[in-house]
């Protein structure tokens, strides 16, 4: 232990006496990634798909963009293959400058094109592989937005936990990826510095990474990742008691000094994390003895303050510019209610018409419910395509006729109830003067004329009730809007590929890839974006500041508190408390 401390003490004297140039390096490559590298591919991947009239990219249509669309997947491809080119060269540029952070910067450069020469499309994929693994460690090197999307939705791991078998499944992948991280961490830099082929630093890493080798490795950058976040805790929380004190005696100042809280918020969490992000990666090449300590020229010293002056006051003016936004978002976002399923806590079994009568007392200002076809070609309120779970029958809406469907008996959370008519649904729903978000299901056996028959019966109640419609199918969304363009129907989507254009009337987003980019890109378009489905008050905070229009919730009660909660308790300490417990780190993914 004392051989570790040692280390860190050594390492953070070497970042004390560089700070501004590792600060430099640091804030420097994250601004060009958020204005030149993701605006750019960005509007590569747009270009590209509205040429070839291809909506949107999801897990749904990426087979039919291949087989129908061959250009398209190939520039999307191309185009995945150069990003994962430029996350190897900016990991290889900040090994090289952090190593070396004295030398010029052409130097540097120099370096990591010579990394770069030695890329072949081979090692490109097997370093698509190794990024994947090392995701966990990479956050401590380099928290880079371009990382940010590679990640599980929560509804799939909140799906996965709930299920035995797949949490032992899940607990083992999360072991081996940690393993296998571990072992093929030093990949990269042997790559880098000792020129080595992929596949070959890949086995001197695993070779580097024994059983009696890793533990130094990894025991050092656990305790840089402690003492990083319990020094960001004990500074976060003198500015919030700074801010309490103003608060109190200063109440006309109050506006100035959370400003100036914000910032220093900001400015505190770029130095902590600059200084893990330096000493990880001294620590990643400590086996290597690769540091070098040439002293810069007067001549180099003076381009360097004035490039870190430019790179300052745009950093800083850009951290002003998202603190007015989230302060002017804390004060105009409220957003609509919508009860997942119609149920709120657990007070009846879902798509029912028992929960709706008692979900509907709570007020919510859409009750979503989702609709199948059945095998006489009418609807029916169901979510699963088989009825196993909640009535333990082995059998699909589609495979029984309405009459048989309305005998069943559901089962769930102690609660019974029967399977409901989308008609009798409808009808009491409008007794109860409650809003509907009815999703439409879709399978392979549904009949052709289904969408024609759902709009020729309901069309045209649903722009009288105001009611809105959402699918997962985007298909359901082209044929509604030819069928009858003054529905309001979104799509639904599970994971925050990209930033569609398309006909859909909005959004229904999984919450934990939802970031406020695409929803800024929704709104100027003027479509809503929904947040499903959130029920942890943090969550739902979260999905607040960054301005959803409507949140899905099992929990309409909760929901309902933290929105007054977020109206109520709006003061300057608040806000602050909140924008660092809350809201993403703002020097993280």
């Amino acid at each position: 232990m004392k051989n570790i401390f040692n280390d860190l003490k050594t390492y953070s004297k070497h970042f004390r006496k560089y700070f501004w140039r590792y600060l430099l390096l640091f804030i420097g490559l994250e601004l060009f990634n958020l204005i030149v590298i993701i605006p750019v591919f960005r509007a590569l991947a747009t270009v590209t798909l509205q040429a070839s009239a291809v909506p949107f990219i999801s897990y749904q249509n990426i087979l039919t963009i291949i087989s129908t669309h061959s250009l398209v997947a190939i520039a999307l491809i191309i185009e995945l293959l150069v990003l994962m080119l430029i996350i190897y060269v900016q990991f290889s540029f900040l090994m090289i400058a952090s190593s070396n952070i004295t030398e010029k910067f052409s130097s540097m450069l120099q370096q990591t094109w010579g990394a770069i020469k030695r890329i072949r499309l081979g090692s490109l994929l097997i370093l698509i592989a190794y990024f994947l693994l090392i995701i966990p460690f990479a956050d401590l090197v380099f928290r880079t937005p371009l990382l940010a999307k590679i990640q599980i939705p929560e509804f799939i791991l909140d799906y996965m936990m709930r299920k035995p078998a797949f949490l032992i499944s899940l607990l083992i992948i999360y072991a081996l990826i940690i393993i296998l991280g571990v072992r093929l961490l030093l990949t990269l830099p042997l790559m880098v510095f000792k020129k080595q082929s992929s596949w070959k630093a890949m086995k001197e890493s695993w070779a580097l990474t024994t059983k009696k080798q890793w533990w130094p490795l990894v025991s050092r950058l656990v305790i840089v990742s402690l003492i990083s976040f319990l020094g960001l805790s004990i500074y976060d929380g003198i500015l919030v008691l700074f801010q309490f004190i103003f608060d109190t005696i200063a109440k006309n100042l109050g506006h100035f000094f959370i400003q100036l809280n914000l910032l220093l918020v900001q400015i505190g969490s770029v130095i902590v994390l600059t200084w893990a992000s330096v000493l990880s990666i001294l620590i990643i090449l400590k086996p290597l003895s690769l540091q070098n300590k040439k002293k810069a020229s007067v001549k180099t010293k003076c381009k360097f303050w004035l490039i870190s002056a430019v790179v300052y006051v745009v950093a800083v003016g850009g951290a002003l510019l998202d603190n007015n936004f989230y302060l002017d978002q804390t004060k105009l976002n409220h957003p609509l209610v919508i009860s997942h399923r119609g149920v709120s806590a657990k007070n009846g079994v879902q798509n029912t018409i028992a929960a709706l009568k008692k979900t509907s007392k709570l007020h919510p200002d859409y009750v979503e419910i989702d609709v199948h076809e059945t095998k006489d070609n009418k609807f029916v309120v169901m979510h699963d395509e088989n009825l196993k779970q909640l009535a333990g029958i082995n059998k699909r809406p589609k495979d029984l006729t309405l009459k048989q469907l309305n005998k069943i008996m559901l089962k769930e959370d102690g609660h019974r109830a029967r399977i409901a008519s989308l008609d009798s649904y409808l009808k009491v729903a409008n007794k109860l003067h409650q809003k509907l978000l009815i999703e439409i299901k879709t399978t392979p056996s549904d009949s052709k004329a289904m969408l024609q028959r759902f709009n020729h019966r309901y069309g045209q109640l649903i722009i009288n009730r105001h009611y809105q419609l959402q699918s997962l199918d985007y298909s359901v969304i082209e044929r509604l809007h030819r069928l009858n363009p003054r529905l309001f129907v979104l799509y639904i989507q599970p994971y925050n590929f990209t930033y569609p254009s398309n006909l859909a009337a909005g959004y229904s987003m999984e919450y934990s890839t939802l970031n406020n980019d695409f929803i800024w890109q929704s709104h100027l378009q003027r479509k809503p974006v929904y947040a499903w489905t959130v029920n942890t008050s943090g969550a739902m905070k979260q999905m607040m500041f960054i301005g959803v229009d409507g949140i899905i919730t099992d929990n309409v009660k909760l929901l309902q508190q933290n929105i007054k909660s977020f109206k109520a308790n709006n003061s300057p300490v608040n806000q602050l408390l909140n924008y660092i417990i809350v809201l993403p780190n703002p020097f993280s993914n």
